[in-house]
């Protein structure tokens, strides 16, 4: 499995976490795959935090609207019944409680749910965005990240060491080894890469894992 393939499996995993009638705010990066395997059937309001609701696929390539882009910068479409707004609103529906699930990368994330993705050592960064208020403020957190660095050292720990975005609120991790639950101080791996043993994915790991019960392979087909 190549890191495409990687990074496909980690967001079409996140999409089925998404409930039909959803307000979603989805990170730059990686979470912005998500948007290409919600489910048929489910209908979901994708929220930008620079101002607007109701995001629609990826423009095709020539059709990009240089005024229409989301956090990250990059060219989306906005469906029919979008709305836009200044960012003092924009803030306010998300420190209010109304999205309903946030997907961010990771630089670190931790068994006790706290999160860092802000910050790279050694590194000029624009600041965290909106990303505090969004790890506290929607209902449901959902990190997607590979399950290393580059360089191969673990991103999923006992205890972050970077500057923190936000304390004690992921809910899930979803990487290309695994799907974990943050519950009680604990990574708890619900599913699991079948490429990689369970010894594998603890050696990648610093946090300690705990296995569900019901732990069972990720969905790997037609990749």
């Amino acid at each position: 499995m190549d890191s495409r393939q990687r990074r496909i499996m980690i967001a079409r995993r996140i999409a089925q976490e998404l409930k039909d009638g959803d307000v979603v705010n989805l990170g730059i990066g990686l979470p912005t795959m998500v948007n290409d395997f919600i489910p048929p059937g489910v209908e979901v309001t994708l929220q930008s935090e620079n101002g607007f609701v109701g995001l629609g696929p990826n423009p095709e390539p020539g059709e990009e609207d240089p005024d229409l882009v989301n956090a990250g910068g990059q060219p989306v479409t906005i469906l029919p019944g979008g709305a836009f707004f200044d960012s003092a609103l924009s803030f306010a529906i998300i420190r209010g409680g109304h999205v309903d699930v946030t997907v961010l990368g990771a630089l670190e994330v931790d068994a006790e749910g706290n999160l860092a993705n802000w910050m790279v050592p050694g590194k000029m960064v624009p600041g965290m965005g909106g990303a505090m208020d969004l790890v506290v403020g929607a209902k449901k957190v959902i990190v997607a990240t590979t399950h290393v660095t580059k360089n191969g050292e673990p991103k999923l720990l006992k205890k972050c060491r970077l500057p923190l975005t936000a304390a004690k609120q992921v809910n899930l991790v979803v990487t290309d080894m695994g799907v974990f639950e943050v519950k009680g101080g604990s990574m708890i791996m619900l599913e699991k890469n079948p490429e990689f043993t369970v010894d594998e994915i603890q050696a990648a790991t610093e946090a300690d894992l705990v296995l569900s019960p019901d732990l069972k392979d990720m969905d790997v087909a037609g990749l």
